[in-house]
């Protein structure tokens, strides 16, 4: 693991309903700096696609990833959170090319934690049925990028304090 940039420009990533957009947006609070979810980027075809239980292809992904990248980009001087799936290592690829000092946030944890989650979030268009999909795609962070992986098992203040613990050694 490398530290992440100072001010920190971060990626949370992981599976639909692993807590992406609530603890990105209780670390850049606790950080200070502006918060974004990536789901908000996503075209209408997209939202489309997923709410009637079709899973994304990486074409559907590109340009996505692509608006995704340049809004870190744009934050890399100030700072930033992002909350975004991030699932595989070439779409990483996409985000680090556009802001290359970024650093990855993976919350990690079980399918059933996980579709139990996405079940009891009324009116998201990520359904239960995607879920598996999600775990066949996710290829966890490599030892060689920029990240850590958390437990989602946590509560959303122990999460944030495990990454203050784990980048800074000290709480903010």
């Amino acid at each position: 693991m490398h530290v992440p940039p100072s001010p920190p420009l971060l990626t949370v990533m992981g599976v639909s309903g692993s807590g992406k957009t609530t603890v990105g947006a209780a670390l850049a609070q606790r950080l200070r700096v502006p918060f974004a979810d990536a789901d908000d980027f996503h075209p209408p075809e997209n939202v489309a696609k997923m709410a009637a239980g079709v899973p994304l292809d990486d074409a559907d992904r590109l340009p996505w990833l692509h608006t995704i990248g340049a809004w870190l980009a744009a934050h890399a001087d100030g700072g930033g959170v992002v909350s975004c799936s991030a699932l595989k290592r070439s779409y990483r690829g996409v985000l680090r090319d556009a802001a290359p000092t970024q650093f990855f946030v993976h919350l990690d944890g079980s399918p059933e934690v996980v579709a139990r989650r996405v079940q009891g979030r009324p009116g998201h268009f990520m359904p239960a049925s995607l879920v598996d999909s999600q775990f066949a795609t996710l290829e966890p962070l490599g030892p060689d990028e920029n990240g850590v992986a958390l437990g989602l098992d946590r509560t959303v203040d122990e999460l944030v304090e495990d990454y203050l613990a784990v980048t800074t050694g000290s709480e903010v």
